[in-house]
């Protein structure tokens, strides 16, 4: 099953640079390719908002490659797995709010 996350961000054409950078980072250190779907934008009240589709190997890769780590977070598995994406996401410069749709 795939994993959707809702991007929010204040500046999204910069962080969408940003983040394609970051996911493609992530694709070649879990050794996947075309991994990801991004939804059209939509903007709101200064926010612009959009869906990121994690395919369901690509977010296998990540939750194996990165276990030790996911597991430092606090919560239910799908809030340490969204907690692990937005810290990824913030040390590579993106300044946007994630939220988990589906897990």
């Amino acid at each position: 099953m795939a994993t959707i996350l809702e991007i929010a961000s204040t500046n999204y054409e910069d962080d969408l640079f940003k983040i394609k950078r970051a996911l493609s980072h992530l694709q070649t250190t879990c050794e996947i390719t075309d991994g990801y779907l991004l939804s059209k934008p939509d903007s709101k009240f200064g926010w612009t908002f959009c869906q990121l589709l994690l395919k369901p190997a690509f977010s296998f890769n990540i939750k194996k490659k990165f276990a030790d780590m996911i597991q430092k977070y606090k919560g239910k598995n799908e809030e340490k797995f969204t907690d692990f994406m937005r810290d990824f996401f913030i040390a590579r410069d993106c300044k946007i709010k994630l939220k988990l749709i589906e897990y």
